[in-house]
């Protein structure tokens, strides 16, 4: 019976076979391993430090204009702005231009941001706003801003495009450092009075017909 029997040290095939299969399966899994978390690792610096800025502009139901000055071409629109840069690189905002319309006539008439601020009678008398400068932006940060548009030039007509109640439309581009991109959004809203009174001291409001915020956010 010894003769069929294992000698001493001799080497079991099957299980030598087992070992190597298993040492395999083990590197196998390893290299899956380290590869998922080398693309985890990869994409987390693209995330935090690599991916180009990403700038989105919100508006808030509810905007201001004034048309203080007889005889004048000036208007003032404000409007209370969010800018987010959801990228990782740093924005810079040169500068936001402003273009309305008025859809009755097609008159059209653009608009630059001067000025940071509540716009009233005083405070323009004695200069008491903070000039607007570009906006730096760092990424995954924002900044909100109450931008006072002013009329781009004396040559820009109608005199006075917002006086007949109703909708106007609207948009605010931003101009970028970075890129050739503009990013822009577009928005209506609508004068429900008008009495020329109000610009002594303030503005009058128009507001957006279903009460919310316009942006260029993809929608969900």
């Amino acid at each position: 019976m010894a003769l069929f029997g294992k000698r001493n040290g001799e080497v079991d095939p099957a299980a030598t076979a087992a070992h190597g299969v298993s040492a395999m399966e083990g590197g196998s899994i390893a290299a899956v391993l380290s590869a998922v978390a080398l693309i985890f690792s990869a994409y987390s610096l693209w995330e935090t430090s690599l991916k180009e800025a990403d700038v989105r502009v919100f508006v808030p139901p509810v905007i201001h204009f004034a048309a203080p000055y007889q005889n004048s071409n000036f208007e003032v629109i404000a409007v209370p702005v969010t800018i987010t840069n959801e990228g990782a690189r740093t924005a810079t905002v040169l500068s936001i231009e402003l273009t309305a319309t008025d859809p009755r006539s097609g008159a059209e008439k653009k608009f630059y941001a001067a000025d940071f601020g509540r716009w009233t009678m005083e405070k323009t008398r004695t200069g008491a706003y903070e000039p607007f400068a570009p906006i730096s932006l760092a990424g995954r940060t924002s900044r909100t801003e109450q931008v006072l548009f002013y009329t781009r030039g004396a040559d820009q007509k109608p005199d006075e495009l917002i006086r007949a109640i109703g909708p106007y439309q609207f948009e605010v581009k931003l101009d970028l450092a970075e890129n050739n991109t503009r990013p822009a959004v577009s928005f209506e809203r609508s004068l429900l009075n008008y009495d020329a009174r109000a610009f002594n001291e303030g503005t009058l409001p128009l507001y957006s017909a279903d009460w919310r915020a316009s942006s260029n956010a993809p929608e969900n």
